[in-house]
């Protein structure tokens, strides 16, 4: 696993806004119509400048896997931080889902554990080398940087036949919400 740079910020773009098309929890809050693609990949820049500031981006040894980690505790208000905020508004949710976004991430937040956290927010590897174990081996750096760090490795996902995959690594199941679809909250 090596970090990313500025420079590798289209390639994550292009690999998390393929990964994640079709992704109940990312469909819940992009505003679906004609610029569905172009939404997605808004939130995944937006997602990238984020853990840029307040976290980690990284790249699969061989640049077809990414993996885009927060570090909670450290988030903060920053001018930067409320011009990507209005950004991804503008670009990405629209008025409408902006409360349906805020909603979602208080009741997302009320879960987490009080321990400090190793979020993972998006993983994701290219359409064409998904299923080659690129992915595998990405989580298992993800979980070993995280226990390095000794922090808590957490993730949510809504996508069902990821769950023996993060189990299959030690995650277990601590909590799920229904918000019109289940969101499972995982840790190690």
């Amino acid at each position: 696993m090596i970090k990313a740079n500025i420079s590798d910020k289209q390639l994550i773009v292009d690999i998390l806004a393929d990964s994640f098309q079709e992704n109940q929890s990312v469909n819940f809050i992009i505003k679906q119509d004609k610029r569905k693609a172009t939404r997605i990949r808004a939130l995944m820049d937006y997602s990238f400048e984020i853990c840029s500031l307040f976290g980690e981006v990284y790249l699969s040894d061989n640049k077809k896997g990414c993996a885009l980690i927060i570090y909670p505790d450290k988030k903060r208000t920053t001018l930067r931080s409320i011009y990507l905020d209005l950004k991804l508004t503008i670009k990405c949710l629209g008025i409408k889902n902006l409360f349906k976004a805020i909603s979602r991430e208080s009741m997302i937040t009320k879960q987490h554990p009080n321990d400090l956290m190793y979020y993972l927010w998006f993983i994701g590897v290219s359409a064409e080398n998904q299923h080659s174990g690129i992915g595998s081996s990405l989580l298992q750096d993800v979980i070993n940087e995280g226990n390095k760090q000794k922090r808590a490795v957490c993730l949510e996902t809504s996508t069902l036949k990821n769950i023996p995959w993060y189990q299959h690594f030690g995650f277990e199941i601590y909590q799920e919400i229904d918000l019109g679809y289940k969101l499972f909250f995982l840790k190690i």
